[in-house]
């Protein structure tokens, strides 16, 4: 049985990220990724939006790990040559019903530090989009996109230069604590072979299998493993060059925070994600749900040409259900919770997970070493 000081199950973003963090700090550091590379899931699945903090509940972790991420991120973009663009976000009101709404989000934002949100009339925010319809709107100046591949090539270069390794085709299956940490099984994919691995710290970042996982670790007390329910989300493409140089977000929705328009570094547009519940994995995309596309767009863009959505790609996003209640935040639990030494559970990682990935990081990296 090999001894390795800390193993972290999923490379993606988040997983990377703490790997990174683990490494500076000169702990012996090993990714086991179930994939054929990093980032395959819903890392490379989102918008790729650097989120400002505005949304969530104050005091939520996902309101402090967004604000934190959000600068971190930045710097870490600029120093290490990441590819982003702090282009800024509309959040439009398309109906006067949603103006008390618009007053509610910038409510919660300054309560949450973020303070440079500027409320818009309709007429300011057309000055700015000429080809957008609306009522009214928040404008986001700190919003911006990051290349999230580049982000994730970025953080493995600069793990693995302090020591870090990573496995693909590689899986943990099993696990149990014990005085000495916790004993972990995994498989190899191409030889079908196990391995076992005695580890001081173990980090359960692989995402939508993270609940599956968890279950798995003997002497993990059952009632912090949640529940997960999937809402896939679908984005679609457009032809042709966009009228837009900001974000374009409606009001948020159950489930998501609607169907938005983004930019990708080239300029070009992407609409999504929409919310569609689902059973298990599956990353197609019914070109028939553009009808339903469509007609949200043309909420704030009328001018939306027909016969110009393409179907692109889709995501996951893992919401955690306990007790029968949807859970709304990040659930980060450490020794300190569940009280087996040595481990952290990252479950419901979802929007803002990439923009908070540094900040989660550190916060997780301080959790398991003072267990």
């Amino acid at each position: 049985m090999e001894r390795v000081e800390c193993v972290i199950a999923g490379g993606g973003v988040i997983g990377l990220a703490i790997a990174r963090a683990l490494a500076l700090r000169g702990i012996e550091t090993l990714i086991v990724e179930a994939a054929e590379t990093i980032g395959t899931g819903t890392s490379s699945r989102n918008s790729e939006v650097i989120h400002a903090g505005i949304y969530y509940p104050q005091g939520s972790l996902k309101a402090r790990l967004c604000l934190a991420g959000k600068g971190a991120l930045y710097a870490f973009a600029e120093s290490h040559g990441v590819a982003h663009k702090r282009c800024g976000k509309l959040i439009v009101a398309t109906n006067d019903d949603q103006i008390g709404t618009l007053a509610t989000i910038a409510a919660r934002a300054r309560a949450n530090g973020v303070d440079d949100l500027q409320q818009l009339s309709a007429s300011e925010a057309k000055r700015r989009e000429p080809d957008l319809a609306c009522n009214g709107a928040l404008l986001s100046p700190s919003t911006g996109i990051i290349d999230s591949h580049g982000l994730m090539l970025a953080l493995l270069g600069e793990a693995q230069e302090n020591g870090a390794a990573i496995a693909f085709r590689t899986r943990v299956v099993a696990g149990e604590a014990n005085g000495d940490g916790l004993r972990l099984e995994t498989i190899d994919a191409e030889s079908d072979r196990h391995y076992e691995l005695q580890t001081s710290i173990f980090i359960n970042a692989c995402g939508l299998d993270a609940p599956a996982l968890a279950s798995k670790i003997v002497g993990l007390p059952r009632e912090f493993v949640p529940r997960t329910r999937f809402a896939k989300g679908n984005y679609f493409s457009a032809t042709g060059r966009t009228p837009f140089k900001h974000l374009i977000y409606p009001v948020p929705e159950e489930g998501g925070l609607g169907v938005h328009l983004t930019l990708d570094l080239d300029g070009r547009m992407r609409f999504g994600p929409d919310v569609e519940w689902v059973e298990g994995v599956d990353y197609s995309v019914d070109p028939r749900r553009a009808d339903g596309f469509y007609n949200e767009i043309r909420k704030y863009w009328p001018e939306l040409p027909d016969v110009v959505l393409q179907p692109a790609y889709c995501g996951i996003r893992p919401k955690l259900v306990t007790g029968g209640e949807p859970v709304t935040d990040f659930v980060i639990d450490g020794p300190s919770t569940h009280g087996v030494k040595g481990l952290a559970n990252l479950f419901g990682i979802e929007s803002p997970g990439l923009t908070s990935c540094l900040a989660i990081a550190k916060h997780v990296s301080e959790i398991v070493e003072m267990s």
